[in-house]
């Protein structure tokens, strides 16, 4: 009981995020460009404002805080994957992969399916490999290329690619928020997989059906035949064969990247050196993101350090009253600790316990409390505009000059996963007596 009360609480500590937003958010809102102030400027300046703010700790202790999250496993895994993934794409679009991909799309699939279509197929990648990051680098590239050639928006393509990835991050069995979401609510995953899947299979349709009607006016690729390699398409095969076995995601990329490149010197795309170049210039085009990377886990830690996760804790649950406000409140909980660590998992293994206390309390079944953390979770990772989903794909596309927020009016399907979720706590309890039955 001690040790609870020396715990630190601070709305303060929660001024970092109020800072970028303002630096980068609202500033770009009020000079119409997203493009004059850089992200990782406004994150550098967030997190020396984390530094600087409590000025009981010495600077030197706050800054080995923000060493200890920024060299987080879970964030350099992340930097190491945002490497790789660089040098595979960068290798793959040199050696040809990525436009014998597209015109193999568009050879066989009409113009108005092609978004739902990588949309579907983004679905079935991420519920596979349970990873929505590995399911973005995967696919960013081929609907990047098909954009480019059909006239369809780049940033609409990646809002396909981002909404498939994220519905498998909150379904598939081997996705660690499932784990995570399961494993803190004392539940069996096929029990929260079906009670999930009932949640957020209307928001999944209806997403498919949004995508082929908004460019259904498409008719670029009708009175065109398209070139194709299928050797060179075999490079992204791999890749998603290899994921989908379940096979480590940094395995498949070095295997990918290998491949690539032996392929691009036998089809005499480039030679050794013209390889070893495109790998070097993958990896610095994901420099900026791994820059961000690192200063979001470093400011994270510090103002958890500094007591302002807790005052986001506390502050919830003492505004629970009934069995419904308590669902609101869990899921308002899990969603304010996403936006603070802007990683989904690390949300629900710090809000599990908590929402586990209150469910108990309040006589919520298990199954449904672990549905509820991971579908808010994932409902705010894939809508963010500083998670890792994002700027993966916005790293990816650099060269097309998209930022997060160009994406983020096309993530139809976080966006209404997050509705149907609110509905489902709207309207109680039913149909988790169905299934009980």
């Amino acid at each position: 009981m001690e040790k609870k009360e020396v715990r630190k609480k601070s709305g303060w500590a929660l001024l970092p995020l109020l800072v970028f937003l303002i630096m980068y958010l609202v500033t770009s809102i009020v000079i119409g460009d997203f493009y004059k102030m850089p992200v990782s400027v406004a994150f550098l300046a967030a997190s020396i404002i984390a530094i600087v703010m409590n000025r009981k700790e010495s600077i030197h202790d706050k800054v080995e805080v923000f060493c200890k999250g920024a060299g987080n496993s879970n964030i350099i895994l992340m930097c190491i994957i945002f490497i790789l993934a660089g040098a595979f794409a960068n290798v793959a679009r040199e050696m040809g992969a990525v436009d014998s991909t597209v015109n193999l799309g568009l050879s066989i699939l009409p113009g108005n399916i092609l978004i739902a279509g990588v949309f579907i197929i983004g679905c079935f990648i991420s519920i596979s490999i349970g990873t929505s990051v590995g399911t973005i680098v995967a696919l960013s590239p081929v609907a990047i290329g098909i954009a480019e050639k059909t006239g369809i928006p780049v940033a609409l393509a990646l809002g396909a690619v981002i909404s498939g990835a994220m519905f498998g991050d909150n379904l598939s069995m081997i996705s660690d928020t499932t784990i995570a979401a399961a494993r803190t609510q004392g539940c069996a995953m096929k029990d929260k997989f079906k009670m999930n899947f009932k949640i957020v299979i209307p928001a999944a349709i209806a997403t498919a059906f949004i995508f082929v009607f908004s460019y259904s006016g498409n008719t670029t690729i009708v009175d065109q035949s398209y070139s194709y390699s299928i050797i060179k398409v075999l490079t992204y095969l791999v890749v998603l064969v290899g994921a989908l076995l379940g096979v480590n995601v940094m395995v498949v990329l070095v295997g990918g990247t290998l491949f690539a490149g032996t392929v691009g010197i036998i089809t005499n795309a480039f030679d050794i050196w013209g390889f070893v170049s495109a790998i070097a210039n993958g990896i610095q085009g994901m420099s900026e993101l791994i820059i961000i990377s690192l200063l979001i886990g470093g400011m994270v830690e510090v103002i958890k350090y500094n007591g302002g996760i807790n005052f986001l804790l506390d502050f919830i649950t003492s505004k629970i009253s009934s069995k419904r406000g308590a669902e609101f409140g869990i899921a308002l909980l899990v969603i304010l600790v996403d936006a603070c660590t802007a990683n989904n998992t690390i949300a629900i293994v710090m809000t599990g316990p908590i929402a586990k206390d209150i469910a108990d309390q309040y006589d919520i079944e298990p199954r449904r409390v672990a549905s509820i953390l991971d579908t808010f979770s994932c409902f705010c990772q894939g809508i963010i505009p500083y998670g890792a989903q994002i700027l993966v794909a916005v790293g990816i596309a650099k060269a097309s000059n998209i930022t997060s927020f160009h994406i983020m009016r096309y993530l139809y399907y976080p966006y209404l996963m997050g509705i149907c979720a609110l509905i489902a706590i709207i309207i109680g309890s039913k149909a988790t007596k169905k299934v009980t039955n």
